[in-house]
């Protein structure tokens, strides 16, 4: 099932690579908006948000559509890892408020190392 919005976590990947892959994924992207501590655009006709060090050194992209490529997170973070050449973090499957926290720590690594279910606490 398509998830309705995609969100996605680059270790160390420049915004500038990123606004260039979007933009030859999704159509061309708008100027970066700074709202407080994020970055909004559009790709095509996707809006988009980044948040530079939302967890460390680790940036969030969320993609705010479900019209993407992308079936959900993990999909995206495939594409984005073969694009970017970073590790990608992102949710197995989408997350609910009601989960566990256990659950909310259950993470997919894509990297030089393969694809890897990790514990990743955020908080």
């Amino acid at each position: 099932m398509r998830q309705p919005d995609i969100e996605i976590y680059l270790r160390d990947a420049s915004q500038d690579a990123v606004t260039q892959w979007l933009g030859q994924t999704l159509g061309p992207c708008s100027p970066w908006q700074p709202k407080g501590k994020t970055f909004k655009c559009r790709a095509g006709d996707v809006p988009a948000t980044w948040l530079p060090k939302a967890v460390g050194k680790w940036h969030s992209l969320l993609l705010e559509s479900d019209t993407t490529p992308w079936e959900d997170d993990i999909a995206c973070a495939r594409a984005a890892y073969q694009a970017l050449g970073v590790e990608i973090r992102c949710a197995p499957g989408g997350w609910q408020e009601e989960e566990s926290v256990e659950d909310a720590d259950r993470w997919m690594s894509i990297s030089e190392r393969g694809e890897a279910e990790i514990l990743w606490r955020t908080d």
